[in-house]
């Protein structure tokens, strides 16, 4: 008996022409409630961000100064001379700002790596359970949940000269110095501002390394010390290279809230903070509100969201790389 096959028009076989009709499936219809749910938080993003952020841009083009802030229409345009004048070295402005960004990066350098440290130290100390390790934690997580300006006036009432706490615990009961020092003016203010930095941002660090060693098994730590590594052999060898991927985003973000920190100096100073704790963006905030020139103020912004943009491109690039080698 002879069986017939049917092929169609581009040859494979199948069912003859005129036979019933195959059950295509339908491509399923996009829903708008995804975008529904995201217009809300895009809205804001772009009143709240962007917008800001191009009118900034707009204000750095422009002569914008106290004669003209009710009417930018009548600021004339001067295209990148504001640039020129804040970047320029061998200017007042240009020097000025040059002392600021080398402040800013010595405090960056310093609150970070501080706040690391500590962190990572008290995350690993805490990691093996003991009694009041929760109470402990709960402490150590204090300062991260107070509020900003609720912490850095009780700081700044703290590091008064006459009657402040930390004058009276060194002075007078550690009698670690002769004479009651200034921390909010002269040299001693980037110490003041350090010490409130770090106290501020190690519990961040502290969380984040104590999320990321719940993460490593503890079959790690049982092979290495069946081997015989001792307590820092171990931590070089497991622990922080298991942390490489936490590490990477926390002193990335640390860097970034650092670097941009203004509540904790406006607070602690009262808004002109001296020349040793001077700021960027203390010196940004100084040269468009105290002198009215929301040109250059502007123009300082823009160069500092650039150079901020870079840094952040070039780490992120550098970790990638250095990820995908390994």
């Amino acid at each position: 008996m002879a069986i017939t096959t049917v092929h169609d028009a581009t040859g494979r076989d199948g069912p003859p022409r005129g036979g019933a009709p195959q059950n295509r499936p339908r491509r399923p219809r996009r829903s708008l409630l995804p975008y529904l749910l995201l217009a809300p938080a895009v809205v804001l993003e772009l009143a709240i961000h962007v917008v800001p952020m191009l009118v900034g841009a707009w204000m750095s083009l422009l002569e914008l100064t106290q004669f003209h802030i009710r009417d930018w229409s009548t600021a004339p345009f001067v295209g990148t001379e504001n640039y020129r004048m804040v970047l320029d070295l061998d200017s007042a402005a240009g020097a000025e700002l040059l002392h600021s960004f080398q402040v800013t990066v010595l405090y960056t350098v310093c609150s970070v790596g501080l706040s690391w440290v500590l962190g990572t130290t008290a995350a690993v100390l805490l990691q093996r359970p003991f009694r009041g390790r929760g109470l402990l934690r709960a402490l150590f997580l204090t300062p991260y949940a107070l509020p900003v300006y609720t912490a850095v006036i009780t700081w700044s009432f703290l590091f008064q000269r006459d009657n402040g706490l930390v004058n009276h615990v060194l002075v007078d009961q550690l009698q670690l110095l002769g004479d009651r020092p200034f921390w909010l003016i002269g040299d001693n203010s980037f110490v003041a501002l350090l010490i409130v930095s770090v106290w501020r941002s190690w519990p961040f660090a502290f969380l984040c390394v104590m999320a990321g060693l719940q993460n490593i098994p503890a079959d790690l730590y049982e092979a290495a010390a069946m081997d015989g590594a001792g307590f820092w052999r171990r931590f070089r060898s497991v622990t922080l290279p298991m942390l490489r991927p936490v590490n990477l985003v926390l002193l990335l973000v640390l860097f970034l809230w650092t670097f941009n920190d203004f509540n904790t100096p406006y607070v602690l100073f009262g808004g002109s903070a001296p020349e040793q704790a001077d700021l960027v963006s203390i010196h940004i905030y100084r040269s468009s509100f105290k002198t009215w020139d929301f040109g250059s103020g502007s123009a300082m912004s823009v160069a500092l969201l650039l150079f901020l943009l870079l840094v952040t491109a070039g780490y992120l690039l550098l970790t990638n790389r250095r990820r995908n080698d390994a």
